[in-house]
């Protein structure tokens, strides 16, 4: 492990996001120590995301909504996996859980972990714990849509994997979480063409 040495920290935003900046120096590969340089954390803490597939439809179940940083460079409504903050105190499964019921109404049972990873570890320290779970008819217990005090407007969308993999050629879907999970179920579905 390369050592790191940080000199100053302070934070320059401290909202529902937050933005520490940082002077430190780390070790190079040539085993010096950097000169003193400034750095940007971008902190929203970590969140969950879950692939949900139906295994008796052969559909996969996303979410549409207005995202208002997707809309500066494209339409602002993204087709993506169910998605949510985790809340302080609770455990990424309970926050899967959580986020699938009340953006789609259904219940999940097991939680299959695909993947833990940095969204864009050059400015933000948060990470994805994207989930893939199975559910069905029979484990829609709410109508979803998302949480009206979140102004929340949530549609739930079913796709097959054919279907998905179109969108995602053609840039339609372009949700990073997303495109991983459906790769991940393309493999899953379908080793030997893969």
């Amino acid at each position: 492990m390369s050592k790191v040495q940080i000199k100053k920290k302070n934070r320059i935003l401290d909202d529902f996001f937050k933005v520490e900046e940082v002077h430190l120096r780390y070790e190079r590969f040539d085993g010096h120590m950097s000169p003193v340089v400034r750095r940007l954390n971008f902190e929203r803490g970590d969140s969950v995301a879950v692939l949900l597939f139906n295994p008796k439809s052969q559909h996969i179940l996303l979410v549409n909504q207005f995202k208002y940083p997707a809309y500066e460079k494209g339409p602002g409504w993204i087709t993506e996996t169910v998605a949510g903050m985790i809340d302080k105190d609770e455990s990424p499964e309970s926050a899967a859980r959580r986020e699938v019921e009340e953006e789609t109404g259904y219940k999940v049972g097991k939680l299959e972990h695909i993947s833990t990873f940095y969204v864009s570890p050059g400015g933000s320290s948060e990470r994805i714990i994207l989930y893939y779970a199975e559910v069905d008819e029979t484990n829609k217990i709410k109508s979803g849509g998302g949480m009206a005090r979140e102004d929340e407007d949530i549609m739930t969308v079913e796709l097959s994997l054919t279907e998905a993999l179109k969108q995602i050629q053609s840039g339609q879907m372009a949700d990073a979480k997303t495109i991983l999970g459906i790769f991940w179920l393309q493999h899953r579905l379908t080793p030997d063409l893969v």
